[in-house]
């Protein structure tokens, strides 16, 4: 019997969790896909794993037994891969690098041109990530580091450094009400549709909606998006506004878009983030030197 470790996933999620929602958020999949991956997987052992209740999912005896097992499967497959692509790419110089929305700014190109300077013949892969995923590839293994704007969701799995700190502004259609603005409070706006990400991306998609700083106003989602083009085009038709960071009104310029300083909302930052066993990989090493090297004690490129 083949298992996908996707289902292994899943699973050890859930075990950790005890609640679907939780687990969801915390390996980037929708609820009703983690439900069908956990049955899946119990078709497959043959048992029950779980016991299912209104407070949540507990494991059963055939759960437990699993549940001391998986981690360990997991963890020496992930090692087993990552090894192999570490290898792969150190035979061809190659640093896969994941990014999401406009990366590190300006000084995106900057870093790669110096990590170019410190590990000469080498090349950078740059890899955009949808936002469903804002470990920007981290979470499955496709990158050895990645760019990102934090926070993210399981963010304490890897090692992160904060590069620079920028203000939240909000997208708006160029016809809003508020649009003439030069600048508007975040509570003017609460009664607004939103354009959201993905419910996979949990903790993440709350951030960009403001969730936490609507002193308890309901969020009302307008549409979801998960790339820059269909979230543009979500805004300019009218089906809601979004918070993006500042630097989006310079990289996503669009006619039918305008964006607008906010009060009312903290920053956000834009970070490096690697994995652990990237400390002994030269490369990665360069790589967050190389970023590091262009930001300075507040943030701002050297």
């Amino acid at each position: 019997m083949d298992v996908d470790t996707r289902l292994l996933r899943s699973f050890a999620a859930v075990a950790q969790h005890g609640n679907l929602t939780r687990a969801a958020e915390r390996i980037f999949v929708s609820q009703p896909a983690l439900t069908k991956q956990i049955r899946q997987l119990e078709a497959l052992v043959g048992v029950p794993l779980f016991t299912r209740s209104r407070g949540g999912m507990a494991l059963t005896e055939a759960g437990l037994a699993l549940a001391e097992r998986v981690p360990g499967l997991l963890d020496t497959w992930d090692g087993a891969r990552r090894e192999a692509r570490a290898a792969a790419d150190r035979a061809e110089r190659v640093l896969r690098v994941g990014f999401l929305g406009s990366g590190a700014d300006e000084a995106t190109p900057r870093i790669v041109a110096e990590f170019g300077r410190r590990r000469p013949g080498w090349r950078v892969r740059m890899r955009q990530a949808s936002w469903a995923d804002p470990s920007a590839g981290l979470a499955d293994g496709e990158v050895a580091v990645a760019l990102v704007l934090l926070p993210f969701p399981g963010q304490e799995r890897w090692q992160v450094r904060v590069l620079f700190t920028e203000p939240r502004w909000i997208a708006l259609p160029q016809a809003h009400r508020l649009a003439d603005r030069e600048e508007i409070a975040f509570a003017e706006l609460w009664d607004d549709p939103f354009v959201a990400a993905p419910a996979e991306s949990g903790g993440w998609r709350d951030f960009w909606l403001g969730t936490d700083e609507r002193e308890g106003a309901p969020v009302r989602v307008g549409a979801v998006t998960e790339l820059p083009d269909d979230w543009l085009s979500a805004i300019a038709n009218g089906d809601g506004v979004a918070l993006a960071p500042a630097s989006a009104a310079r990289f996503y310029a669009r006619p039918g878009v305008v964006y607008r300083p906010l009060t009312g909302v903290s920053p956000c930052q834009v970070g490096v983030a690697w994995p652990p066993s990237g400390d002994a990989d030269p490369a990665v090493r360069d790589f967050v030197h190389s970023c590091a090297a262009l930001f300075s004690g507040g943030g701002q490129p050297a």
